[in-house]
């Protein structure tokens, strides 16, 4: 084994066959939670074989060569242990938690399902049912799919505005050789990251993974990931709904930008928080919508920052001209007291967010991934801490372009005619379009 660097707390070893192996020790409890991530998500997939990694999620839960899905399950619950995955656009990730004790038993559990999947005809055409349904459920729920099409409208005809799951039509379309195929240029070595925190040693952490994992060989098929084009846009669906959701963004910025934390303190002022502007304005003063909130979403080279906002169609395009107004204020500037408050709100969140061995094992992965170091839990407080008021006017001066905006929203719009095109005239008159 060589490359083992210690930083602190964090210790980093590389395997032989090019595995990446990073540990954070929590001798204040008594589990491990360790993650087995795969640089593989739904942004590598083409427009054919959309929601394969999601797929091949699923598929590695349903058995081994030598073990059943069933016995799968069994071995966890014999430890006391939880087994979980799931899939987002730049990963996949499989990971347990157990007591520190049963590290070895869990990790074999893990390597079996990663090395040896079954991938048996029927069993995949079970879940590819199951697959389906989640896409079906998913459709039936706006307060999730706004966010779908918000991406999609933002950046079209690229994997980023795709959804994970895919859709039933290329679904349907993937079929056992190309799971193999995904699995043999996708999962290999060189693109796998092993995290772990909770109660351990590292030097047994490294001797587990490498005699689980370590006879793993190849190299990944390289996928380029091209920047998409953000693109301006109004995308509306109708539903049969009480409700209108909808979400309003703009191009945001990429994980590792010097600016993440000015337009984190933006947000928590703007809309993640009970004592927000836009919260205390539509919701609590005028009592126009439950859910009103802000949120980034960031990726190796894009991000994009957004408003979603539930609202009756009566109110709908009065929330959308205080949520544009909202924005265009931001442009001038957060108050001191503003500022001073978002950042405590966000150092706290960040803080009580990283409490847990999951939390840990996954900040392990995420600074490696997208820093290509570890970010210490002081290095956050610190970068957070030294957030100016004039970093925050400038981040919103340079992303709360009207002009740029996008705008997607799902309601009841057959049956209400005219709606869509009232909230679509109030967003055009603020962007000067």
């Amino acid at each position: 084994m060589t490359m083992a660097v210690d930083l602190a707390l964090y210790q980093r070893t590389v395997l032989p066959n090019g595995l990446v192996v990073i540990t954070e020790p929590m001798d204040h409890v008594r589990t491990v939670a360790l993650g087995i991530w795969i640089a593989a998500g739904s942004r590598g997939e083409d427009a054919a074989h959309n929601g394969i990694s999601h797929f091949i999620e699923h598929i590695l839960f349903k058995g081994t060569t030598t073990r059943s899905a069933l016995a799968i399950a069994e071995e966890m619950d014999a430890i006391g242990g939880q087994l979980n995955a799931f899939t987002d656009k730049e990963h996949t990730c499989y990971y347990l938690r157990v007591l520190s004790d049963h590290l070895e038993e869990g990790m074999a559990i893990l390597a079996d399902m990663l090395l040896h999947p079954a991938i048996d005809p029927e069993a995949m055409e079970r879940e590819r049912q199951v697959l389906a349904e989640e896409i079906k459920s998913y459709e039936d729920a706006p307060d999730d799919l706004v966010h779908d099409v918000f991406a999609e409208t933002l950046w079209p005809a690229h994997p980023l505005g795709r959804p994970i799951s895919g859709s039933l039509a290329s679904l349907a379309a993937i079929g056992r050789e190309d799971l193999r195929g995904y699995l043999s240029t996708r999962y290999r070595p060189d693109a796998i990251l092993v995290t772990a925190a909770g109660l351990l040693a590292h030097d047994r952490v490294v001797a587990l993974v490498d005699g689980a994992l370590g006879g793993w060989a190849g190299q990944a098929t390289p996928c380029a990931h091209l920047p998409p084009t953000p693109h301006r846009a109004i995308a509306s669906r109708s539903k049969e709904i009480e409700q209108v959701h909808l979400c309003l963004g703009v191009p945001g910025l990429r994980q590792a930008h010097p600016d993440r934390y000015g337009l984190a303190v933006l947000d928590a002022a703007l809309g993640s928080g009970m004592s927000s502007r836009l919260f205390q304005e539509i919701r609590e003063e005028r009592g126009l919508a439950y859910a009103i909130s802000s949120y980034q979403a960031a990726y190796g080279d894009v991000g994009a920052f957004a408003v979603y906002a539930a609202t009756s169609p009566q109110a709908a395009r009065e929330v959308v001209r205080l949520t544009l107004d909202g924005l265009a204020r931001a442009r001038a500037g957060l108050t001191p007291q503003e500022v001073a408050r978002a950042k405590e709100s966000l150092k706290g969140n960040l803080m009580l967010a990283l409490e847990t061995p999951g939390s840990r094992m996954s900040k392990l992965a995420r600074s490696e991934q997208y820093f290509g170091r570890q970010i210490t839990l002081d290095e956050i407080l610190g970068d957070v801490d030294a957030v100016r008021q004039e970093d925050v006017r400038r981040v919103a001066e340079e992303l709360l372009v009207l002009d740029r905006l996008v705008l997607a929203m799902i309601g009841p719009f057959d049956q209400q005619p005219g709606l869509a095109g009232a909230i679509e005239e109030e967003v055009r008159a603020h962007a000067g379009a």
